[in-house]
C-alpha cells in the first residue's frame, strides 16, 4: 500500500539524523541536567515534533513555505526566537542553581514540550520534508500521499530511536557531573551560546 524505497530511505535518514544539529543538543543538554528520563522525554517530544511536519507535509504546508516569503520568514522569525529563548536561559544558569537541579528538574511534560516545540517551530524541517520524503516514493505510486505520510511517521520512529539512547547516555553522566559544577556550568555556557548561534544563523539565514 505504501509504495515507497525503503531500504534507501532508511540509509539516508539515518545519515541524517545522526548529523548533530539544534534537537541533538538539546536532548543531550536536558539529560545532562536532569538525568536519563529527562533526555528520553525531550527526544520523545522531538520525534513528536517530526509527526507535526510529516502531517503538515503530507497537506502540502512545505509547498506554501516555499511559495510565500513572509509565511516562510514569519515561521523562520518564531523558531529563531525560541533556540535564543533556550540558550539565554541555560546562559543565565547559576552554580547554585545547577546543583540543585535534581531537586527542582522540569516535569516530564515540560521536557517533551521543549523538545516537540524546539523541532516543530524550524521552518527549515517542514521545507526539508517536503524535499526530501517525496524522493522516497515509488514512481506511479498509487497513493503517494499515504507514502509520505507513511515515510514522515518512520523519519520520526528512527529519530527516536537514535535521540532516545543519546538522551540516555548522556544522562548516565549526570550525577558525575553535578558532583562537579565548574565543569557543568562549562557545558551549560557551551550549550547556551550554540543555541543563540543557531537562533541567530536560523534569523539571518536566506532561504535557498
Amino acid at each position: 500500500m505504501f509504495e515507497a524505497h525503503w531500504l534507501l530511505f532508511i540509509a539516508a535518514s539515518l545519515a541524517v539524523i545522526a548529523t548533530p544539529g539544534q534537537d541533538m543538543i538539546l536532548v543531550m543538554s536536558r539529560s545532562i541536567a536532569q538525568g536519563p528520563a529527562a533526555g528520553v522525554a525531550t527526544a520523545a517530544g522531538v520525534s513528536t515534533g517530526l509527526v507535526g511536519h510529516t502531517l503538515l507535509a503530507t497537506l502540502g504546508l512545505g509547498a506554501i513555505l516555499r511559495a510565500s516569503e513572509w509565511l516562510f520568514l514569519l515561521l523562520k522569525l518564531a523558531g529563531a526566537a525560541y533556540l535564543v529563548y533556550l540558550g539565554v536561559q541555560l546562559l543565565r544558569s547559576r552554580h547554585h542553581e545547577l546543583a540543585m537541579s535534581a531537586a527542582a528538574p522540569r516535569t516530564m511534560p515540560r521536557l517533551f514540550v521543549d523538545g516537540a516545540l524546539s523541532n516543530i517551530s524550524n521552518p527549515k524541517i517542514a521545507v526539508f520534508y517536503f524535499a526530501f520524503l517525496p524522493q522516497f516514493v515509488t514512481p506511479g505510486a498509487l497513493h503517494p500521499t499515504l507514502s509520505v505520510l507513511a515515510l514522515g511517521l518512520a523519519f520520526a520512529g528512527l529519530t527516536f530511536l537514535i535521540k532516545g539512547p543519546v538522551g540516555l547516555g548522556a544522562g548516565l553522566l549526570s550525577g558525575w557531573l553535578r558532583a562537579r559544577p565548574r565543569v557543568l556550568a562549562w557545558l551549560y555556557r557551551t550549550s547556551g551560546v550554540i543555541f543563540v548561534g543557531l537562533g541567530l544563523k536560523l534569523a539571518f539565514e536566506r532561504r535557498a
